[in-house]
């Protein structure tokens, strides 16, 4: 415990030391979605305050020195977008407070002491102050999908991708630094274990110097260093123009971080570097019931839902779910008119969620066993091993291995059934 607050104290007197020009904000300060609605860096560059979210406005820090604001950190992420008669204020009593047209108000951020003026900082740093001049709260410690050159990830610290570029709701994946030394991807909700992570940069530590931080240096060095500063790997090497170019690093809303450039006169960020070129790497992009298939388009990746399965409601490209499109019914039902049968879908890989492992010589009799069981609605077989499961399955991509096989089990209407019945009718 004591390296660790070690390691955090000479990390953010660091920030304090490096990081360039800033702007000073005194309490009393104020900004509106239509007024005055963010607060400058020196140079232009950073701005903390509104911006455009939808048919509203959200808070946060953005890239205020090209022609399209770029966000790399959100206020209160997941709450709805604010309207336009809204007020922020750095107030006298050392808060800062958004109030509604109604005098309504929220806090925006927590600190332990009041505010006694704040800063926004050439580095993309939006920061708060005591009266002490010490720093009581920071956005570079708080990162939301982004980390700028200076920033960092600290171990045990995440990063959480946005729903889309649009808006930064928290999305389906996040990039963990772990306390053991490893930088890991996983899907949001999925446990921190190694059959759901589907990134690694393999970098387990021993011992106590297990305090790894992700960095990135202003030419682009992408790298985790361990708490004495040694590099203990380079996702990027660096030494890349410095001459008004910029870089930041993102986990994008597909789940794969990159690594980006920009200059004053670009409109776009332009990625230089990806944790993944396979698409489809990361788990449940496509949503339940869905499999991942990679293509030539401009998106790189498709997703197709099971068969007898429809995408539900209004799903999306990315995190939208498919349903059964046949009625089911209960398997105990003597007089049903569903009967079932298997449909195959080769080279898919999917969670392990099996409640049945039955060594069978071939898929044939792996179909057999899962008509026969009343409660399997899929099975996996692979290398003699057949895996009953219920669904949702979740996970799904396409493989160049045609070794495993999903195998779902599809109803369909039996018309023998309902033309009996019909015959039995007596017309009185």
């Amino acid at each position: 415990m004591v390296v660790i607050l070690f390691f955090l104290l000479l990390f953010t007197n660091f920030l304090a030391t490096t990081q360039q020009g800033h702007s000073s904000i005194s309490l009393g300060s104020s900004l509106t979605p239509t007024g005055n609605s963010s607060w400058l860096s020196p140079s232009g560059l950073h701005g903390f305050g509104f911006y455009q979210r939808g048919n509203g406005f959200s808070l946060g820090v953005f890239i205020a020195g090209i022609p399209q604001k770029t966000v790399v950190w959100t206020a209160n992420r997941d709450n709805p977008p604010l309207p336009g008669n809204v007020t922020l204020h750095l107030t006298g009593g050392g808060s800062l407070m958004l109030q509604s047209a109604d005098s309504q108000e929220a806090s925006i951020v927590t600190t332990s002491v009041p505010i006694a003026k704040a800063s926004m900082f050439d580095s993309g740093n939006f920061v708060l102050y005591n009266s002490a001049e010490g720093i009581i709260w920071q956005s570079f410690r708080n990162a939301t999908d982004t980390i700028l050159p200076g920033q960092g990830l600290l171990a045990r610290e995440e990063l959480y991708s946005s729903v889309s570029e649009t808006d930064q709701s928290t999305g389906n994946f996040r990039l963990t630094m772990q306390g053991d030394g490893n930088l890991v991807q996983y899907p949001k909700d999925a446990p921190y274990e190694g059959p759901y992570s589907y990134y690694s940069s393999s970098t387990p530590q021993n011992g106590d110097n297990v305090n790894v931080s992700l960095n990135l240096d202003v030419d682009g060095h992408l790298y985790l260093r361990n708490s004495t500063g040694f590099i203990i790997k380079d996702l990027t090497p660096g030494g890349n123009s410095t001459e008004e170019t910029f870089y930041l690093m993102r986990i994008d809303s597909d789940g794969i971080f990159r690594l980006y450039s920009f200059t004053l006169n670009q409109s776009n960020l332009s990625a230089i570097w990806a944790s993944s070129a396979d698409k489809c790497s990361p788990k449940g992009l496509c949503g339940v019931n869905r499999y991942c298939v990679q293509n030539d388009q401009e998106i790189g990746f498709g997703c197709q839902c099971l068969p007898g399965f429809a995408i539900s409601g209004e799903g999306s490209r990315i995190s939208g779910s498919c349903q059964k499109n046949f009625s089911t019914e209960s398997c105990e039902s003597k007089d049903g008119n569903i009967m079932y049968t298997i449909e195959r879908v080769t080279n898919t890989i999917w969670e392990d969620s099996s409640y049945s492992i039955v060594s069978l010589p071939n898929n044939e009799e792996c179909e057999k066993a899962c008509l026969e069981d009343c409660i399997c609605e899929a099975a996996m077989f692979k290398d003699g091993k057949c895996k009953k499961q219920k669904l949702p399955l979740r996970f799904g991509r396409k493989l160049n291995d045609e070794s495993n096989i999903a195998l779902i089990k599809v109803g369909v209407e039996d018309k023998r059934s309902k033309k009996e019945r019909r015959e039995d009718l007596v017309i009185i």
